[in-house]
């Protein structure tokens, strides 16, 4: 088990809800690709007028216009990030999102990451240092994110990595 499901476990468990992307964070990519839809998230978190809740299924969804996805850290995160990827390539038309921006853990060393992010992502951004997600209380995470962007309209040939700092 990774640390990342480790610590979804015990946040669960605990009743917190630790992964509430924080404010500062969403606010700042908000401005620059300008979120329509919040695929993960609950009704006391939600970042964006339209958003889909654990009920809806995100993963069942259709995903359209400007997408925000902090996605669930647990072992089902691999599928939040392939559907990202599937998207990346798929012909452009109404039923494709222009962008789809995801908050996840830097986990360089999964498969998930192999597969869905790295060469699929249009631009992956390492967060410098460690973030403290919206509420926690357990302070800054126990391991590193990143923010993955896919632009099904825009293939690189490959993914541009960049660092950004953890504050606005």
């Amino acid at each position: 088990m990774s640390t990342i499901e480790l610590f979804a476990g015990l946040a669960r468990r605990r009743g917190w809800d630790a992964w509430a992307t924080p404010r500062d964070l969403f606010e700042r990519l908000n401005r620059e690709f300008g979120f329509t839809l919040d695929v993960a998230a609950s009704a006391e978190n939600a970042l964006c007028g339209q958003f889909f809740t654990e009920a809806d299924d995100g993963l069942a969804q259709p995903w359209t216009g400007r997408v925000w996805c902090n996605p669930p850290y647990g072992r089902a995160i691999g599928e939040w990030v392939e559907r990202a990827a599937r998207y990346a390539f798929t012909i452009p038309g109404p039923e494709v999102p222009e962008v789809i921006v995801m908050l996840i853990p830097a986990s360089t060393d999964t498969s998930w990451w192999h597969d869905h992010v790295h060469g699929q992502a249009t631009e992956v951004r390492l967060i410098r240092g460690r973030l403290t997600f919206g509420r926690s209380r357990m302070g800054r995470a126990p391991f590193p994110s990143a923010i993955a962007v896919y632009r099904p309209r825009v293939r690189l040939g490959g993914t541009y990595y960049t660092t950004i700092g953890r504050d606005a």
